[in-house]
């Protein structure tokens, strides 16, 4: 679960689900108030994660899976990876971006 990177109090499950479906990117902890960000870090590991969701069709091809057992993986992987994003994310005080030129 992640921590607030200013008062260091634990976010709870269902604190993180509701706080992170919003579109915006700024969280806002619930015990200090203070503004949060997702670290770069933390949007790598669940953006791995939810390429889960996708696997049943990279084995399709590999394997004769029956259509109906392939749809119906799919929102069992949905529900896991929603389970398991609270457990991935991590926060920073900072807002994060992508560093694609080489210059430090």
């Amino acid at each position: 679960m992640p921590n607030c990177d200013n008062c260091h109090n634990k976010w709870n499950w269902k604190q993180t689900i509701k706080i992170t479906t919003t579109l915006n990117p700024v969280m806002t902890c619930p015990y200090c108030g203070g503004k949060q960000y997702q670290t770069q870090k933390s949007k790598t590991k669940i953006g791995f994660l939810t390429t889960i969701v996708l696997l049943p069709l990279l084995l399709q091809p590999f394997f004769d899976i029956p259509g109906a057992f392939l749809l119906s993986l799919f929102p069992i992987l949905a529900v896991i990876v929603i389970l398991l994003y609270p457990f991935l994310m991590e926060l920073s005080s900072k807002e994060e971006y992508i560093n694609f030129s080489n210059d430090k």
